[in-house]
């Protein structure tokens, strides 16, 4: 499959998506700005991966309460359903711009007629970063926009440690240090270890920024000044 000139491709956390049950203001705001931003440029297309946000945690929670010895792979599976759940939902809401089945398999055969396509989770030991980086090689894209719930990496955790300090750059290997080298279900960091390691290798390059702060996802596809985390070679 050939790259496609104005392709840009993003990585969306579910916890923007669906924190708890789909945010609706959320969506909306999400779809009047793409559909404005395609409307910009005919040439322009995009890949949307969505990741599995309150329902792969809460489900997952329930099955590791009720089955405390479940393996990891079932965690897995459930997490990748959620993905597919709202990844659905996002290409359900998109109509004919996204008129292909979502993807659910970044290595396999695949059609992208529209100008969106959308990618859901694959199985188990991945998690739609990982996706999201496959993808990205599949199209010869060097770049992946990461939206998400927090608008910079931290050195701690804010939620933890009041004296966290944002981070505007990283290196591949100065993020590993951060977020360690093992996979986990359901994992909170901000790009697991995996998908890192094979983005580092790949040369490419993730910026990542608040989902909800669409004046500055402006900025980034403009190439102008944004508050985020640029993670590269």
């Amino acid at each position: 499959m050939s790259r496609r000139g104005g392709l840009h491709i993003f990585d969306i956390g579910g916890s923007i998506v669906a924190p708890d049950k789909p945010d609706i203001a959320y969506l909306r705001s999400f779809l009047d700005f793409f559909n404005s931003w395609l409307k910009s440029d005919p040439s322009l297309s995009a890949i949307f991966v969505v990741g599995g946000g309150g329902a792969a945690r809460k489900w997952q929670e329930a099955l590791k309460e009720l089955a405390p010895h479940s393996s990891s792979e079932a965690l897995d599976w459930i997490g990748v359903m959620a993905t597919r759940l709202n990844a659905e939902l996002v290409r359900s809401l998109l109509g004919m711009l996204c008129p292909d089945p979502i993807v659910t398999d970044p290595s396999g055969n695949f059609s992208f007629s529209g100008r969106v396509l959308v990618a859901a989770g694959w199985k188990p030991g991945f998690s739609t970063d990982y996706d999201t980086v496959i993808l990205a090689e599949r199209f010869g894209l060097d770049r992946i926009i990461m939206l998400s719930n927090i608008s910079q990496i931290h050195d701690k955790d804010p939620r933890i440690d009041t004296s966290a300090k944002a981070i505007s750059e990283l290196t591949w290997d100065q993020y590993k240090k951060l977020a360690g080298s093992e996979w986990q279900p359901g994992i909170n960091i901000p790009f697991d270890p995996i998908a890192s390691e094979r983005a580092s290798l790949a040369g490419i390059q993730i910026i990542c920024a608040a989902g909800a702060d669409f004046e500055n996802l402006a900025a980034i596809l403009a190439g102008k000044k944004f508050i985020g985390t640029v993670i590269g070679p």
